[in-house]
C-alpha cells in the first residue's frame, strides 16, 4: 500500500475507498491505455491526485502495435486497435514505475500477453516491485486457442487467473471483456479462480467503413469501441456482476461526468475508471472526482463509498 496516499475530503465528503486492502484517496482511476504512464497529463495534475493510475498495458517483451490507421472517431465514442504498443515490462519497471511511485501515486499495472506463460512471467516480474496492484487484461487472444480471447471462455479465463494467482501475492484485478453472452459467468469463474476484484467493461468490438474508399477505417479492420456510446451497456453489466460476486467491482465504460460516475457507483461499482473522456478533456478525472463530491454533499452523504450499490429497484 502506498504510504503517501491520503484520503480526499472535498466539500466535507470523504472520497476515500478501499480496494483489496489498498486505500485510494478517491474512487477515480485512469483506465488502462488512455493515460500512458501519466507523463502526458503531468502538466495538468499529478497522478497522486487520483485514486490510482492503471497504466497502459505492459507485456513481457516490447510491442510496436498494429499498423496505422488504428484509431477513428464514431458517434459518441472512438474505435481503436492500437495493438498493445509498449516498451515491455522491464522498461516499465526500470523507468516508469519509480517515477510514479516517487510522485506518491497508487499504481495498478495492467498485464497482457499472448499465452499463459507470457502473463505468468510478466506477473512474476511485477510481483518483485512496489506496484500496488495488478490488473489482468483477459481480452487478449490466446495464440494456443486459435486467437480466441481468454476472457470469452470461462474455463480459459479461470485457468489464466489461477496461474497468475500463483505468481503474485499482489491484489489481482481481472478486467472483463463485454464481448460475451453472459458476463456474470466469466465474473464468477475468475472470482473462484482467485481474483481479488473485477474491473469492467473493456471495449466493445466494432467496425467503421469509409464510404469514399469503401475500405475499413482501421488497418486492423475491427477495433474496440469506447466512449459515452457504451455507457448504458457498461452500467448494465456492472449491475449484473455486482449482484453475483462478493469481491470489489471497478466500473468503467463511457464515464464522462461526475453524474456518470455516481450512476456507475449506484449500480454497484466500488470505484470507477475514466478513459476516453480524457482525450477530449485532460482534466476529466479531476472534474469527475469533484462531481462525485458535489453529489454527495448535496444529498447529505458523508462518504462517497455509501453510493456503492445504492440503486433502488422496485
Amino acid at each position: 500500500m502506498n504510504e503517501h496516499v491520503k484520503k480526499d475530503i472535498i466539500k466535507g465528503v470523504d472520497l476515500s475507498v478501499n480496494i483489496c486492502g489498498v486505500n485510494l484517496r478517491n474512487p477515480v482511476i485512469t483506465a488502462s491505455g488512455t493515460c500512458g504512464c501519466g507523463e502526458e497529463y503531468a502538466p495538468w495534475y499529478s497522478a497522486a491526485e487520483l485514486g490510482a493510475i492503471s497504466v497502459k498495458a505492459v507485456t513481457l517483451e516490447p510491442r510496436e502495435g498494429n499498423e496505422v490507421p488504428r484509431i477513428c472517431e464514431t458517434p459518441s465514442g472512438i474505435l481503436n486497435a492500437i495493438g498493445l504498443q509498449n516498451k515491455g515490462v522491464r522498461h516499465f519497471v526500470e523507468h516508469d514505475l519509480p517515477r510514479l511511485k516517487s510522485e506518491g501515486a497508487v499504481v495498478i499495472v495492467n498485464l497482457a500477453g499472448r499465452q499463459v506463460s507470457d502473463y505468468a512471467e510478466t506477473a512474476s516480474i511485477i510481483d518483485g516491485t512496489d506496484a500496488d496492484m495488478i490488473e489482468l487484461n483477459i481480452s487478449c487472444p490466446n495464440v494456443h486457442k486459435g486467437g480466441m480471447a481468454f476472457g470469452t471462455d470461462k474455463n480459459m479465463a479461470a485457468e489464466l487467473v489461477s496461474e497468475i494467482r500463483r505468481c503474485t501475492s499482489k491484489p489481482l484485478i481481472v478486467k472483463l471483456t463485454p464481448n460475451v453472452t453472459d458476463i456474470t459467468e466469466i465474473a464468477l469463474a475468475v472470482e473462484t479462480a482467485g481474483a481479488d476484484a473485477i474491473s469492467l467493461i473493456n471495449t466493445l468490438l466494432g467496425m467503421r467503413i469509409d464510404i469514399r474508399t469503401r475500405r475499413p477505417m482501421l488497418a486492423n479492420i475491427t477495433g474496440g469501441l469506447s466512449g459515452p456510446a457504451v455507457f448504458p451497456v457498461a452500467l448494465r453489466m456492472v449491475w449484473q456482476v455486482k449482484n453475483k460476486v462478493k469481491i470489489p467491482v471497478i466500473g468503467m465504460g463511457g464515464i464522462s461526468t461526475g453524474e456518470d460516475a455516481v450512476e456507475m457507483m449506484l449500480a454497484g461499482a466500488d470505484a470507477i475508471m475514466v478513459g476516453t473522456a480524457m482525450f477530449a478533456d485532460p482534466l476529466a478525472p479531476i472534474r469527475i472526482r469533484d462531481g462525485i463530491a458535489d453529489y454527495c454533499a448535496i444529498n447529505g452523504l458523508p462518504a462517497a463509498r455509501e453510493l456503492t450499490g445504492g440503486v433502488i429497484i422496485g
